[in-house]
């Protein structure tokens, strides 16, 4: 899906916070997608065929993306509720929608456009809904950035204006399964954001665009490398705890959430420069602790049965750790062919530490094999 290159849905509360990030994200390489991106993909795509083509989630069954399969247990879980979630915001059956629609501004902002997830019109009502299927931060409905933009993007819209015109209110829902989040505003509400949006688009495009460090900085890519953020940093490792001011211990406590976003994603970017073959000072990959796991499931089972061990834990068998703590109670010992040490990925760690680096292979000659293959 392509992406606007200065604001989106997704980054409209933090262009309008810090309209400099634009710039700084630019110049970042790209971000890697991850597996709970990868499978938040994957349900939205089901999700929008689901409803454009009235099929029920099971004639998807088995659908992958990016190695993310869909299962039964992604369905119950997920789309089930999702879907579900439709029938209390209509519960008569009474509205008429669109999904996965491009919006954007036109002229009033030109190249600032989103993806809808669902518009749609119940009576006097206009309805935008977001699916959010991770299960880490709630988001919440009220006063949202993302919801707003698209509203407003989808009012200048040629095919997706209907749903706005002549509409009395306007309702924001996040749906995060099995959660359900509700917001009604107006309008002139949604106008009014559109104003702080061109306003901080006509900020981000000078070169002295300014920069702000708070919570939207949490999903910024570029706050390895920000000046605020750097700064803030800087002046906090200077700070000497012992002639900190009582004052200051809770300014201070309130920015640790941003500390720890920074060196998480000073982290990650290290760790995707690495993956490249880009070098980082002495810094290096190196294999995560390997974890035990069965070389074969079926005949690890049916020793551990033939011993007398319940091998399952619904719904898979149990592990290794636990199939050794059980035998050894019986004094039997575990057969070593029937266990292999894998490495779960790779780590960040300093050049002094003892472990062997992971041999990367750069950048360019991934691309050069990827042409071969």
């Amino acid at each position: 899906m392509q992406h606007s290159r200065i604001v989106g849905g997704s980054t409209a509360k933090r262009v309008i916070a810090c309209p400099g990030s634009v710039a700084l994200v630019d110049k970042m390489p790209p971000q890697p997608s991850s597996s709970y991106a990868n499978e938040g993909t994957l349900l939205h795509d089901t999700i929008a065929d689901v409803l454009d083509k009235n099929k029920p989630p099971e004639a998807y069954l088995g659908r992958t993306y990016e190695g993310i399969t869909l299962d039964d247990d992604l369905i119950e879980r997920k789309l089930r509720p999702a879907l579900a979630a439709l029938d209390e915001i209509d519960p008569e059956g009474r509205m008429e929608y669109a999904v996965e629609s491009r919006v954007g501004f036109g002229d009033y902002l030109p190249d600032v456009f989103g993806s809808t997830d669902f518009l749609g019109r119940i009576g006097w009502r206009a309805v935008v809904l977001d699916w959010k299927f991770g299960d880490g931060i709630p988001v919440g409905a009220e006063e949202n950035a993302q919801l707003m933009f698209y509203a407003a993007a989808a009012m200048r819209t040629d095919a997706t204006k209907w749903v706005f015109e002549g509409v009395e209110e306007v309702e924001l829902i996040i749906v995060q399964p099995p959660s359900v989040k509700r917001w009604v505003t107006t309008v002139e509400r949604i106008k009014a954001f559109e104003a702080d949006l061109k306003a901080a688009v006509t900020r981000a495009l000078k070169p002295d665009a300014p920069l702000a460090a708070g919570d939207h900085c949490k999903w910024c890519p570029a706050k390895p490398v920000c000046p605020v953020m750097t700064g803030a940093v800087d002046r906090l490792l200077a700070t000497k705890l012992d002639a900190l001011p009582v004052d200051q211990i809770a300014h201070y406590l309130d920015q640790v959430p941003l500390v720890e976003d920074f060196i998480a994603g000073l982290q990650a970017l290290a760790q995707q420069m690495l993956t490249e073959g880009r070098p980082v000072g002495d810094w290096k990959l190196v294999p995560k602790r390997a974890t035990r796991q069965w070389a074969d499931e079926d005949k690890a089972v049916a020793f551990l049965s033939s011993a007398g061990v319940e091998a399952w834990a619904e719904p898979k068998a149990i592990t290794p750790a636990v199939a050794d703590k059980a035998l050894k109670k019986m004094k039997i010992e575990l057969p070593a062919d029937l266990v292999v040490a894998v490495s779960t990925g790779n780590t960040l760690a300093p050049g002094n530490d003892p472990r062997p680096a992971v041999l990367q292979i750069g950048h360019t000659l991934k691309k050069a094999m990827a042409k071969i293959q």
